[in-house]
């Protein structure tokens, strides 16, 4: 996995103390994990929007940006870049108020920052590098080339972090007590939907793309 992701996942996961098992503590944990959910069926619909966008511009671009590209797969790209700008991040997800989640809530905060991180930074330099390959000087063209890999990865690495937090949201759920201990709180068909809309089925990126750095 990409020292990127490696990083970020690494930070994601440092939100919350290590909480002692007391009741208290484990009330907690429960309410903060009803919170993460709460703020995950908020973004689901603008979730999606970003992924069915970024499947079939992605495939132009796992490989490495053309030297001369189409109009219409120039409109894909650009619309990718748009819905990948306008993702924003619900309360409690937000990087100020996510510090004081528990764990595992923190965590699944910070995978889905990091989804939104990586994919709005990944499609906006990769139209850029586009118009600089298109219209740019040669040395800027040839810059591009050289360094794009990083950029399609960053867009590979977001959909593969927000493609995690279905499974850890359920790993989650089951730690905690599942629907004996959450009740109408938070049912397990509810679970059962997030798991799905944040999934390696949903979200995930095909191909994992061929370019290299420097190539």
């Amino acid at each position: 996995m990409p020292l990127l992701l490696a990083g970020l996942l690494t930070l994601s996961g440092c939100g919350g103390a290590r909480e002692a098992s007391t009741p208290r503590a484990l009330k907690l944990r429960r309410e903060d994990l009803i919170a993460v959910c709460h703020a995950l069926k908020l973004a689901e619909r603008q979730v999606a929007v970003e992924v069915a966008s970024a499947k079939p511009a992605w495939r132009l671009i796992a490989d490495g940006l053309p030297a001369v590209i189409a109009p219409a797969e120039r409109a894909a790209i650009a619309a990718a870049r748009r819905s990948a700008a306008r993702l924003r991040t619900p309360a409690p997800l937000q990087e100020a108020q996510a510090v004081s989640l528990t764990a595992p809530a923190a965590s699944i905060a910070g995978l889905f920052r990091s989804y939104v991180v990586l994919s709005a930074h990944g499609w906006r330099m990769i139209a850029a590098g586009l118009s600089e390959i298109e219209r740019g000087s040669a040395a800027g063209a040839r810059f591009t080339q050289e360094n794009v890999a990083l950029y399609i990865e960053s867009v590979y690495d977001g959909h593969f972090t927000l493609a995690q937090v279905g499974r850890k949201l359920r790993d989650a759920y089951r730690e905690l007590g599942g629907p004996e201990a959450f009740g109408a709180a938070l049912p397990a068909a509810e679970v059962s939907a997030l798991e799905q809309a944040y999934s390696e089925a949903s979200d995930r990126l095909h191909p994992h793309g061929g370019v290299r750095l420097g190539s």
